[in-house]
């Protein structure tokens, strides 16, 4: 065994999660990667070859899935509310099943970061409250296979009776996850869409029981917790957060909102699920360049507030998530442009074999090119020669 390979060693160690034995500490985060076939936003041939490709990860979350025509802001995301969408990631499931791997479904609902071209009818996108996103692009399909950035269409605020019906769209695509073969679901309420929107004080100005107070901005957030965890039970129940202490200027992909005091936002609404009993909580941290790590105080709050599993995302390489096991931190760390590149990056890691360099000009839609072709490691005689004892 190499150095490398010893010191990656603890990112091999078998882990519970909910009902699951998970084979490593390695996940496959959600990744938009825009290829699921048109019309209908079906998960296809491509996407089952693709994550079954990756099913040596401890365990992988899908990319973003619109839980209803109204939650898509980017063109040729998959759905998960029409049956020929559950036919199709059923076909993932499977496939993922058939390698032992364990896979949850990603809920999405962009709520105010979209467009009407996006939307039924070409109304206007859903949100807490009439205030349009800005500091964020969408991608509109402009013809058949070809798109473009745009700026997000003001939003609808949402009526009372319209937020309760939101929290019942929530449960009927956490029982098509159940029927497509899902193991779990993962809650998307990170990144400035249409959970976070509720949570944050910058989006929501509403004046009945969801805005307002604290309690109150969770309120939408425990409801479809709830709602999901009622389907799957909440063991199988994952909630992902993007708790930003700064920003950046940078042009990078959205990440969200950052509160005027995100450590009591943050653990506040992480109480909210311990209280549920669900199985982890996925804070992606800031992945811009010189990003920095949140506070240690806000790690050490999050431990001492979570007794189910914490994962962490953003730009960690093996060496920080060492780091953040060793000091009790976290418990599973997901790579994502990594896993792009490299479909066998458990094993890549495990032997310190390099990794291959992603593509950024064919992460977003496209073909196959990018998506299913990048190689698995082929280790050589010579490879062999350099691991043996001198």
């Amino acid at each position: 065994m190499s150095g490398k390979t010893m010191d990656n060693a603890a990112l091999f160690e078998s882990v519970r999660l909910g009902p699951f034995t998970l084979r490593n500490r390695i996940v496959m985060p959600p990744l938009t990667r825009s290829r699921s076939s048109q019309p209908g936003n079906v998960p296809n041939a491509w996407m089952v070859e693709y994550y079954a490709q990756r099913a040596g990860a401890g365990f992988m979350v899908t990319e973003g899935t619109q839980i209803e025509p109204r939650g898509q802001g980017y063109a040729w995301t998959p759905g998960i509310h029409s049956q020929a969408q559950i036919e199709g990631w059923k076909a993932v499931t499977e496939a993922v099943h058939a390698r032992d791997g364990v896979i949850f479904s990603q809920l999405w609902h962009v709520g105010r970061v979209s467009h009407r071209s996006l939307q039924p009818g070409g109304k206007a996108p859903i949100a807490p409250s009439a205030i349009r996103a800005d500091s964020v692009s969408v991608f509109v399909e402009t013809a058949p296979g070809e798109g473009m950035l745009t700026e997000p269409s003001e939003p609808d605020a949402l009526t009372t009776a319209e937020v309760e019906e939101l929290v019942a769209l929530y449960a009927q695509a956490a029982r098509n996850a159940l029927a497509a073969g899902f193991d779990g679901v993962e809650l998307h309420c990170a990144n400035g869409y249409l959970v976070n929107q509720f949570i944050s004080e910058h989006t929501n100005t509403r004046s009945d029981r969801y805005g307002g107070s604290l309690d109150n901005r969770l309120r939408f957030l425990e409801e479809i917790v709830e709602a999901v965890a009622g389907v799957f039970g909440p063991e199988r129940v994952g909630v992902r957060f993007s708790p930003l202490f700064e920003s950046t200027e940078e042009d990078r992909v959205y990440l969200g909102l950052v509160e005027s005091d995100p450590q009591t936002t943050y653990v506040t609404a992480i109480e909210r699920l311990e209280q549920a009993g669900v199985a982890y909580v996925s804070l992606a941290e800031a992945d811009w360049d010189n990003a920095p790590d949140l506070p240690e105080t806000f790690y050490r709050a999050v431990r001492k507030t979570f007794s189910g599993r914490l994962l962490y995302a953003g730009r960690y390489t093996p060496e920080k998530a060492l780091w953040m096991r060793e000091q009790g931190y976290g418990d599973l760390f997901a790579f994502g442009r990594p896993f792009i590149a490299n479909p066998d990056l458990p094993e890549r890691l495990s032997n310190g074999w390099p990794l291959n360099d992603v593509d950024p000009a064919t992460m977003y839609g496209g073909t196959d090119v990018g998506y299913i072709d990048y190689p698995v490691y082929a280790e050589t005689p010579a490879d062999v020669d350099s691991e043996a004892p001198a």
